[in-house]
């Protein structure tokens, strides 16, 4: 099994006949995403990489039987109202890759996707996607790092995501489904809201959780860990080496205080039983080893 994205979802790309929309629709349905729709206003009736295009989602959706969204549209052309458009439309799950999405815009579309009764998830914005290895693959995730297998993996960082897939992948340790949660202050979806999914998930036998340097997500995460969570997972902290007050990358990446540091964060996960890989090379052992433990419960 899966989360969230399998071989019998059907996408509709917002954004589809921009530059980077349609280079990555193709990527997708190469993989063998069903793709069953773009959406760009104004163009409906053409068709963008052998898919048709409509003026609307709720067009979209109505033809085709779209079930998820994967948006391309820059923040200067409103993509958080992609992100409403695509919950007033009725999908299940809206995947915004855009970046630089204001804060004041998200806060507004998390509050409307939340006033709908929170039949959407939202993934991103500014994150790579998701991609369930060999069935789909929703955004800008390469694939090639990726294999089927039982370990889950939720990331902050989209080319740690790639990285650590990687590693796992070259240590015979496949992967259920990546979800790259996004770096932004304003998320859709946390650590707290994927854990559950992957601990419901009957295939997933192990998770690895990478978290990055500012906010407490990963505080949070832990804490749920610690009390709710029934499989092993593995933590990597990105930017620990990072020099004290020096911004780094992700809009998300703000330490206040001792919050959102790496030691707070590693110290959480510690405390809640999870190992955190000092290096990404350590991640495959790590994961081996708390299989092994667990199969001795």
């Amino acid at each position: 099994m899966s989360i969230l994205i399998d071989g019998t979802t059907r996408v509709v790309v917002q954004g589809i006949t921009g530059r980077d929309g349609a280079f990555h629709t193709s990527q997708m349905i190469e993989y063998g995403t069903q793709v069953v729709a773009g959406v760009t206003p104004g163009k409906g009736g053409q068709v963008s990489q052998g898919v048709p295009v409509f003026n609307t989602v709720e067009e979209a959706v109505k033809e085709t039987g779209a079930n998820t969204s994967c948006i391309f549209v820059p923040h200067t052309l409103n993509a958080a109202d992609c992100i409403i458009e695509g919950a007033h439309a009725g999908l299940a799950l809206v995947v915004c890759i855009s970046e630089n999405v204001p804060t004041s815009d998200m806060i507004r579309a998390n509050a409307i996707l939340k006033s709908l009764g929170g039949k959407t998830r939202l993934i991103g914005p500014n994150c790579p996607g998701l991609i369930t290895p060999g069935k789909c693959k929703v955004g800008i995730i390469p694939p090639t790092s990726f294999m089927p297998g039982n370990i889950g993996l939720i990331s902050r960082s989209g080319t740690l995501t790639y990285e650590i897939a990687d590693e796992l992948t070259r240590a015979g340790l496949g992967q259920t489904t990546a979800v790259g949660i996004g770096g932004d202050p304003m998320i859709g979806s946390k650590f707290i809201d994927i854990l559950p999914l992957f601990n419901d998930d009957p295939d997933t036998h192990a998770v690895v959780m990478v978290g990055e340097i500012g906010g407490s997500d990963e505080e949070s995460a832990a804490e749920y860990i610690k009390t709710h969570f029934t499989k092993p997972v593995v933590g990597f902290i990105g930017g620990r080496t990072a020099p004290p007050g020096k911004r780094m990358g992700h809009a998300g990446a703000i330490i206040s205080g001792t919050s959102g540091s790496p030691q707070a964060k590693v110290d959480a996960l510690i405390a809640a039983g999870v190992p955190v890989a000092d290096t990404m090379h350590s991640i495959p052992d790590l994961v081996k080893a708390a299989l092994q433990a667990k199969s001795k419960q």
